[in-house]
């Protein structure tokens, strides 16, 4: 039985998908790739992750949209989630907490970073090594 915690991340940047994937599994996290928002808010509601990582503009559902759903719904609501946008204004990372963010990466962001926030949100006391 896998008791790794499920992290889903949703990136429509193959690369920085592949990345992101590689360093949280090294990290202990059990991974789900999707690769717009519609695929993320499936997987959220199917898997019941400990956090989601969503990039901003996507296809399908952009990242705040599946975070507004997120929030939503009663079942999915208490789900971690942190924003990976592009965008570096302040007032996006205000309009990303107002809508009920837990964490905002701003990209490019280092890998260091990720694994930082992501123990933070999820705990490292539930990752296995």
């Amino acid at each position: 039985m896998n008791d790794r915690p499920v992290i889903v991340v949703a990136e429509d940047d193959e690369d920085i998908l592949r990345l992101v994937a590689t360093r949280l599994d090294r990290d202990g996290y059990e991974v789900i790739q999707t690769r717009d928002g519609a695929q993320a808010l499936a997987a959220v509601r199917e898997r019941r992750p400990a956090l989601a990582l969503l990039d901003v503009s996507m296809p399908a559902l952009d990242g705040l949209e599946v975070l507004a759903r997120i929030r939503g719904d009663e079942q999915l609501a208490s789900t971690r989630v942190v924003l990976l946008p592009a965008m570096a204004q302040e007032h996006d990372v205000r309009r990303a907490f107002e809508a009920g963010a837990d964490g905002y990466i701003r990209k490019p962001f280092g890998l260091a970073e990720l694994s930082e926030k992501v123990a933070e949100l999820v705990g490292d006391d539930q990752v296995g090594s």
